[in-house]
């Protein structure tokens, strides 16, 4: 993968395809390669070209200090259009990527053709809050839990009840998350951070952008009630819940959301 230098910041990115751009930027803590597994496929052969990236905080990205915002987020990520000539774009944001592409669509509404959300949130609900604080509370104490523990907490938040069935896919799951975290948490604690975020509801209806929002039903990161919210919250935004899938419902339940996204990339 390239790295391009972007002001100070030394960013993984990533493209494939020939086709109108769509920019997909992920969660907290993790690759863009993430993207590759599922769903840039998928787009690639629908005739898209896709961008994907390590955002600052996850290696081999660098990016100086570790008291960046949100606001440095969407800078990065318009910098690399930038870097590679691109205009307006099609953006697909996970989790926190979510969050950062409805906010790069209110300062950049010039710079965004459609926006998919996948996982949103326009606030920070109790359980989340509570639960990356206590995140956040053991990194910067140092107190290294190790990474069976936080492979177990990870599989236990992120998939359904309905994987939980297959013991044979519970351990790769639980194998996948305990790899994901043997580097610890201390690199990404700036992200940690930007997670508890303040009530940004109001603010979203000014998103003018196309607008679809994906929600998933078993969802305990992103519950599919705060999506809900987003949706209600951007004007002529579109709903659609996915069942029996938890928080990564997009490599759950891949075609489905592939299915989503190409229907409603195709509408414009």
């Amino acid at each position: 993968m390239p790295i391009a230098e972007l002001g100070g910041i030394s960013m993984n990115y990533d493209t494939n395809g020939d086709g109108e751009p769509v920019v997909l930027v992920m969660g907290t803590g993790a690759r863009g390669r993430t993207w590759h597994l599922r769903q840039v496929p998928a787009l690639v052969a629908a005739g898209f070209s896709t961008v994907t990236f390590d955002s600052r905080g996850v290696p081999p990205t660098r990016a100086p200090g570790d008291d960046w915002t949100i606001d440095d987020m969407v800078r990065d990520t318009v910098a690399l259009i930038d870097h590679l000539g691109l205009g307006a774009c099609r953006f697909v944001g996970f989790s926190l990527g979510s969050y950062v592409v409805q906010e790069l669509a209110l300062a950049y509404p010039q710079r965004v053709r459609q926006l998919a959300l996948i996982a949103a949130r326009g606030r920070t609900d109790p359980f989340h809050q509570a639960i990356t604080r206590a995140e956040i509370g053991l990194v910067e104490r140092g107190v290294d839990v190790g990474e069976e523990f936080y492979g177990a907490v990870d599989t236990l938040r992120l998939v359904s009840p309905r994987t939980f069935q297959d013991e044979e896919q519970v351990a790769i799951w639980l194998e996948s998350f305990q790899m994901a975290r043997a580097g610890g948490s201390s690199a990404v604690l700036p992200q940690l951070r930007i997670e508890i975020m303040p009530n940004r509801l109001a603010a979203y209806r000014s998103i003018t952008a196309p607008t679809l929002v994906i929600g998933f039903e078993n969802d305990m990161v992103s519950p599919a009630y705060l999506s809900r919210e987003v949706a209600r919250s951007v004007h002529g935004a579109r709903y659609v819940e996915i069942e029996g899938v938890g928080h990564l419902g997009y490599l759950e339940s891949p075609e489905e959301v592939n299915k989503q996204l190409l229907e409603f990339f195709h509408s414009s």
